[in-house]
C-alpha cells in the first residue's frame, strides 16, 4: 500500500471541503458533502451536495466539483489534480474521479460514518461485488448484438477520441 504524508495546504484544502459540506447542508441542498479539486496547489473545482435541491441523484459533491473543474479547464481529463472530499466517496463518484483521471484523494470521515449517520454507500459497494445474478436489482440483458453494431462502428470510428 502506498504511504503519503499530508501538509498543512492537504489541511487547508480538506478544510474548505468540509466547510462547503456544511454550507450544503445547512441550505437544504442536500446531505453534509463536500469537495474541492485543486491542481498546482490552487482549487479549481468545488462541490456540495445538491441532491434534494436539484432532485438529480448524481448531484454528489464530489460530481459537482468534478463538473466545475471540467467546465473551467475545458477537459474532461484532470490528471495531474487531487480531489479532497469531506467523506469517502461512494461507488458513483468513485467511478467519476476515476474517470476523470484524478491522481489523488484525500477523505475526511468514512463509509462507515456516511452508514452511521444513514447513508447506504457501503450497501452499493457490497453490491457491486456480488455477480449479477445475486443482486437486489435484477439484471436482464437484451438487444446484445444490436449494440454491438454500435459498439463496432465506434471501436472502427476515425479520428475518435480516448477516455
Amino acid at each position: 500500500m502506498l504511504t503519503m504524508t499530508c501538509d498543512k495546504k492537504d489541511v487547508k484544502f480538506m478544510s474548505e471541503a468540509i466547510r462547503l459540506s456544511e454550507i450544503g447542508m445547512d441550505t437544504d441542498n442536500g446531505g453534509p458533502f463536500g469537495a474541492v479539486v485543486v491542481k498546482d496547489g490552487e482549487i479549481i473545482g468545488k462541490g456540495y451536495n445538491k441532491v434534494l435541491s436539484t432532485n438529480d441523484p448524481t448531484a454528489h459533491a464530489e460530481i459537482v466539483a468534478i463538473r466545475d473543474a471540467s467546465e473551467k479547464t475545458g477537459s474532461f481529463d484532470l490528471s495531474g489534480c487531487f480531489i479532497y472530499v469531506s467523506c469517502e466517496p461512494c461507488p458513483m463518484c468513485l467511478s467519476a474521479i476515476y474517470w476523470a483521471n484524478i491522481d489523488r484523494i484525500y477523505y475526511a470521515n468514512t463509509k462507515e460514518d456516511a452508514r452511521y449517520i444513514g447513508f447506504r454507500d457501503a450497501f452499493i459497494y457490497e453490491e457491486i461485488a456480488k455477480p449479477l445474478k445475486d443482486r437486489q436489482k435484477p439484471f436482464l440483458q437484451i438487444s446484445r448484438d444490436e449494440a454491438n453494431r454500435v459498439f463496432e462502428k465506434w471501436k472502427n470510428r476515425p479520428g475518435r477520441i480516448e477516455y
